[in-house]
């Protein structure tokens, strides 16, 4: 059996998880649901989930593990939510939240404007810095993915959008 799949979900107080044909999880901060593998079995039993592989197959036994950390992401979404950090760097690069949309100036001759999809919200505390939040970890994730290839890090100076965790390893310059 997967690894990950042996490890039980508690549920935090104020969420509520429905089995049926799909997984939908309720919480403070939204709901969300996800279909069902027929290679898993999900059992909840006073407030914690378990997955157990149907037979013995190789699929059914990554379809556990892949299904519980799925369901676990879900659980942490509706209860306390995913953000991404990212910082700009370079001399004139600048962010504003304004609604539902990211105003950037990243050295292009326009500005850059990424309008942010259902569910995702993203606040600019400093012009230099953009905090995208959700309750999807992978949309939260994609949206940072998103914002930050517009303008990568490049090797020499470090300029561009980066993770605020992310460290960039500076190459030294061509010398004659």
């Amino acid at each position: 059996m997967s690894r990950v799949a042996n490890n039980p979900i508690t549920l935090p107080k104020g969420v509520e998880v429905t089995l049926g044909g799909a997984i939908s999880v309720k919480g403070p901060l939204g709901s969300m649901s996800r279909a069902m593998s027929s290679d898993v079995t999900v059992a909840l039993n006073e407030g914690v989930l378990t997955f157990a592989p149907i037979g013995a197959s190789i699929q059914a036994n990554a379809m556990a593990g892949t299904l519980r950390a799925l369901v676990n992401n879900m659980v942490q979404g509706v209860s306390k939510g995913f953000e991404k950090k990212l910082t700009l760097v370079g001399v004139g690069y600048r962010a504003q939240a304004q609604g539902d949309a990211l105003n950037l100036t990243l050295g292009f001759s326009h500005p850059v404007v990424h309008k942010m999809p259902a569910g995702i919200k993203v606040e600019t505390p400093t012009q230099t810095e953009i905090v995208i939040k959700g309750i999807d970890r992978q949309a939260v994730g994609q949206v940072a993915a998103d914002v930050r290839a517009y303008r990568p890090p490049e090797p020499y100076k470090g300029k561009g959008v980066r993770y605020s965790d992310e460290v960039v390893i500076k190459k030294e310059t061509k010398k004659k």
